[in-house]
């Protein structure tokens, strides 16, 4: 009688902790799904130039995704048309750790060197995109002529 009663306890928690399993991914999966929309509703309203409300979902998209590249991407974009560089920064390098090959990135951030005239660091990125480019190696010889026009010449001695 004693091995019944064990019995009929063990499939009650059995039941509530399935219960709880059921309700735990009910919720996750609901998360899963509010994620992508975050990410969904940010680019929709990027397209639109709506940058500071696809700013904000960009971010959210990130706390439940940490290892969105696309998501930094897209604020790396957002603080380019803002001019915010070291925002613009961060989100690049980012987006450059969890993708090392990542040619978009690599490339918008050889521009920004470039910008800051940081000639040494956009000369070894310019060689690391040669290497890894696949959808932006059009942009190749653009980033070549940025590079030779504002370089100072006693910068280009060194080469």
């Amino acid at each position: 009688m004693n091995y019944q009663k064990f019995n009929v306890k063990i499939m009650q928690k059995s039941y509530f902790l399935l219960k709880i399993i059921i309700i735990y991914l009910f919720f996750i999966s609901g998360g899963f799904t509010s994620k992508s929309s975050y990410f969904d509703e940010g680019k929709a309203l990027f397209e639109k130039k709506e940058f500071d409300k696809s700013k904000i979902f960009f971010e959210k998209d990130l706390v439940f995704n940490p290892k969105s590249e696309i998501s930094y991407l897209y604020l790396a974009k957002i603080f380019n048309v803002k001019n915010n560089d070291q925002e613009q920064e961060m989100n690049l390098n980012n987006v450059l750790l969890l993708n090392p090959q990542n040619d978009e990135a690599i490339y918008m951030l050889i521009l920004l060197k470039i910008k800051q005239s940081n000639y040494n660091e956009a000369e070894k990125l310019i060689n690391k995109f040669d290497l890894v480019c696949k959808s932006f190696c059009s942009k190749r010889s653009e980033m070549r002529e940025k590079l030779d026009k504002l370089m100072p010449e006693n910068a280009k001695n060194n080469y």
